[in-house]
């Protein structure tokens, strides 16, 4: 598997994308691989997201409208999962989960349940999962698209999205991709976590 010490996934092979480009970006490159897929890696576990207003009430500290504002997502999400099917593409999704959950990853769980039903695939690893790939520094963020896009996703140091670098190398997405196929296939269905680890928690604090 592809860990962070591995050459090839070095940023200087790469294009550094500032936040709006990335977002063109990736909107343009999303709709061109038809019949293929997309696999996001998502690591860390503290994030903010300015500007989601669901994120917005969870960060004040109102998290029923928060999750009322999860829920105001469901027509988007269906909307977007018919386009997705439109275009014969499939969404893989590994989504790390250190215990304790934190409070933001609490929120973050909640959306992604809400994808899962829509559609997306999505299932849950534990770092214990990534013990052998992170003997350096943890994993990056990545995202694929197809068979020869890759983005590795950069965040502030306050954990806000920050652009991404781009890798056009078939290479490096394949080896992406097996390692995120990897995780995945030891992971466990979003599903059944959700409901044995997250529905029964108390509304979390603020970060």
């Amino acid at each position: 598997m592809l860990g962070l010490d591995d050459p090839r996934l070095d940023t200087s092979q790469g294009e550094e994308l500032p936040l709006d480009v990335y977002r063109r970006d990736f909107r343009e490159r999303q709709w061109t691989i038809d019949g293929q897929d997309s696999w996001k890696l998502e690591r860390g576990q503290h994030f903010r997201e300015p500007g989601f207003t669901s994120w917005e009430a969870f960060a004040r500290g109102d998290w029923d409208e928060s999750l009322r504002l999860i829920e105001e997502e469901r027509d988007y999400l269906r909307e977007f999962s018919q386009e997705v099917e439109d275009h014969r593409i499939t969404l893989y999704r590994v989504r790390v989960v250190e215990e304790p959950i934190t409070p933001y990853l609490q929120w973050e769980l909640h959306l992604l349940r809400l994808r899962a039903e829509c559609g997306e695939r999505i299932r849950v690893v534990g770092p214990e999962h990534l013990a052998d790939l992170e003997r350096f520094e943890p994993l990056p963020e990545i995202l694929t698209l197809g068979d020869s896009t890759t983005y590795r996703i950069r965040y502030t140091d306050q954990g806000i999205l920050d652009g991404a670098v781009r890798f056009t190398d078939a290479g490096i997405t394949t080896r992406c991709r097996a390692l995120t196929r990897d995780l995945y296939d030891a992971g466990e269905d979003l599903g059944s976590y959700f409901a044995r680890e997250v529905a029964h928690l108390p509304p979390p604090q603020p970060e």
